[in-house]
């Protein structure tokens, strides 16, 4: 729960500057002076930006939360079983063997969204986030019966 409030409170904080900046583009806008324009043009332009990205992350993480509910209700999720090292971090060697069993196991069902559910948690358990956040991808997208990104 506390990872929701941080998450909210960020976002807030972040569309909160997205209107700032806005509104100094505007008033950049307003003072007719070609270089300020173009500064103002530009400056209104990045809280758009920001804000797509925002969005999409936002629903990235919403449906990603929505899959891991369904999985638990099955009980489905990876067990977390895995080697730690003292500092607490995943241990390498234990990451890279779940993952071998993953991948193997998505390899068998590619068509089934909880195979690469557990193959992203397998990825990010290896930190290579690229990947882990692409399999999730896949796993919502076959989830919700849409068509499958690009591998």
């Amino acid at each position: 729960m506390g990872g929701k409030i941080t998450y909210f409170f960020l976002a807030t904080v972040l569309v909160l500057v997205f209107g700032v900046v806005a509104l100094e583009g505007v008033l950049l806008l307003l003072t007719g002076e070609p270089a300020a324009m173009g500064m103002g043009a530009v400056a209104f332009l990045l809280p758009c930006v920001g804000g797509w990205f925002l969005w999409h992350n936002t629903r990235f993480a919403r449906d990603a939360h929505r899959l891991s509910r369904a999985l638990e209700a099955e009980g489905g999720l990876p067990a977390d079983e895995l080697r730690r090292t003292p500092g607490g971090r995943i241990d390498r060697d234990a990451a890279d063997e779940a993952f071998a069993r993953r991948q193997a196991e998505t390899e068998e069902a590619p068509g089934d969204w909880r195979t690469w559910f557990r193959l992203a948690v397998a990825y990010h358990d290896a930190r290579d986030t690229p990947r882990a956040r692409k399999a999730m991808q896949r796993a919502i997208a076959l989830h919700d019966n849409k068509p499958v990104p690009a591998a």
